[in-house]
């Protein structure tokens, strides 16, 4: 099975949730909420880098309970950068 190219809309997504996570993490270290989350540092520095666009639902849940963030409000957030960035980009 061969896997579909992802779109850049889907590339710009993974980079806006990349993004906020790292906000999110603030002054922690990567070490620590890569500890706390059960994933490795390289884990959380692609997906914050956006070098993984569409991380794992698991990863990204496991990644917000350790930034004690929700996901409605990660989902939210992504969704209306990208929209504001689609406008922008009309006007």
């Amino acid at each position: 099975m061969v896997r579909e190219p992802l779109t850049a809309d889907q590339i710009q997504r993974g980079r806006l949730l990349g993004a906020l996570l790292r906000d999110a993490r603030a002054d922690r270290t990567m070490v620590d909420v890569a500890r706390q989350a059960g994933i490795s540092v390289e884990t959380l520095r692609k997906i914050e880098g956006g070098r993984i666009p569409t991380p794992a639902f698991f990863t990204v849940a496991a990644v917000a309970t350790a930034l004690d963030v929700s996901l409605d409000d990660l989902l939210r957030r992504v969704h209306e950068t990208a929209t504001a960035r689609e406008t922008a980009t009309a006007v």
